[in-house]
């Protein structure tokens, strides 16, 4: 039985909500938003500037490849780290972010959502790694009908989050997203219902050594 599940998802491909139906499914915690809380925490620096360098933020995607990030004058207490010159260099935060990926990995385990978890983690036995995407024009009208918005606004929305999460694979990794033989299982979830993929995830998961 896989111990974790990483997930890899375009933007409208519905990982969002397939990821926490398989920790449900096998008992273990979806990780998502708990990656960035846990990483500021760490080196002491705001929640946004956290959110500036994950994969997931959308507010963060316009400065996802940037240098470095500056801290604030108010960080969240207890004993923050404080680098030279007040800024965290994005290695930092890739850093971090991976540690606390291998952290779940030991502690019991989880379904990991983004984060390039599927390279972090890359031969780790007991862990299957999952790819989750679809045509363009069906991730375009999953992401209108579930965010209520315009057309126009859900093409920007898809382009500026899958260029976000192509770039930090691509940056920090040297790989592509979309190259199946990074997956054990790679699944058009716009064909199919979101249970059913949980599923089919939940099965494979099952059957692993």
């Amino acid at each position: 039985m896989a111990g974790v599940v990483t997930i890899s998802a375009t933007f409208g491909a519905g990982g969002s909500v397939i990821g926490p139906a398989v920790a449900e499914h096998l008992g273990v915690p979806f990780v998502d938003r708990a990656i960035p809380y846990t990483v500021a925490a760490e080196i002491g620096c705001s929640l946004d500037e956290a959110f500036d360098h994950d994969d997931r933020a959308e507010r963060g995607l316009g400065r996802i490849l940037s240098s470095a990030a500056r801290l604030p004058n108010v960080t969240l207490g207890g004993d923050a780290y404080l680098p030279e010159h007040g800024f965290v260099p994005e290695e930092e935060f890739l850093v971090r972010t991976e540690n606390v990926i291998k952290q779940i990995a030991e502690r019991g385990g989880g379904v990991i959502l983004g984060r390039a978890s599927q390279l972090v983690l890359a031969g780790r036995p007991g862990t299957l790694h999952v790819r989750l995407d679809g045509p363009r024009r069906r991730r375009l009208a999953n992401v209108r009908e579930s965010l209520e918005v315009s057309e126009r606004e859900a093409e920007r929305l898809l382009d500026d989050n899958d260029r976000a999460r192509n770039a930090y694979v691509k940056h920090f990794y040297r790989a592509d997203p979309a190259d199946p033989a990074l997956y054990d299982l790679v699944i058009d979830s716009t064909r199919l219902a979101a249970p059913a993929c949980a599923d089919i995830i939940v099965t494979a998961a099952l059957a692993m050594p």
